[in-house]
């Protein structure tokens, strides 16, 4: 098993600690780094469903980097722990020159998310979609669950509001994108206002594009 994987430079470093970092900030738990020909491909999860009969849609982020070794792995880790490895690279990282080896904390097993893999082709173009609007989709959400759930703590109460809110399709979007797709990119970083945003779709799954990164649903 892969104990560790190497970055080609300290930019790549800086670039995932602030992805995972955000990342953390959505939904504090796991990440699933794949690597293999000299690409880590690291997802993290938005929205997730809780169980068979909850219609959350699956929304996932998805960043890539360029490693400098080949090997391949496909691990699921704590988000929390890989932070803390990549803050101590961080300290060092200024006076280092070329790849930056990152050691991987142990492994997590039983993340239902990380079970279901996105497709890797197959993809088909299906239009654009204007940044802004994405951004004020989510801030409107964001507003919505914020004033629906009030002051109230309970988890099923919570996820029950954020599902109905989120699992909606944009407006005057096709194919249907959910609204936590908005959610994801903005959430990330992935979105400035003039971005070329790309939308594409294959089978059940959409695909949101950004130089910045990826947002991947499951309608």
């Amino acid at each position: 098993m892969v104990q560790s994987f190497s970055l080609i430079d300290a930019a790549s470093l800086g670039d995932l600690k602030v992805y995972l970092g955000r990342a953390a900030r959505v939904d504090n738990g796991s990440v699933r780094l794949i690597g293999g020909l000299g690409v880590l491909a690291a997802y993290t999860a938005a929205l997730t469903p809780k169980g068979l009969l909850d219609s959350t849609p699956t929304v996932l982020g998805l960043r890539t980097f360029a490693l400098s070794g080949a090997d391949a792995f496909d691990v699921v880790v704590p988000i929390r722990a890989l932070l803390d490895r990549l803050a101590q690279l961080s300290v060092l990282s200024n006076s280092v020159e070329g790849a930056i080896e990152v050691p991987l904390p142990p492994a997590e097993s039983g993340v239902a998310w990380a079970g279901i893999s996105p497709p890797r082709g197959g993809w088909q173009a299906a239009g654009t979609l204007d940044a802004f609007a994405l951004e004020i989709a989510a801030r409107e959400g964001i507003a919505e669950v914020a004033e629906a759930v009030g002051t109230e703590t309970g988890e099923q109460l919570v996820h029950r509001v954020r599902s109905e809110v989120w699992g909606r399709s944009l407006r005057d979007v096709t194919p249907p994108v959910p609204a936590g797709v908005a959610f994801c990119a903005v959430s990330l970083g992935f979105l400035k206002r003039d971005d070329a945003v790309s939308l594409y779709e294959t089978g059940q799954w959409i695909r949101v594009s950004t130089r910045r990164g990826h947002v991947l649903a499951r309608r």
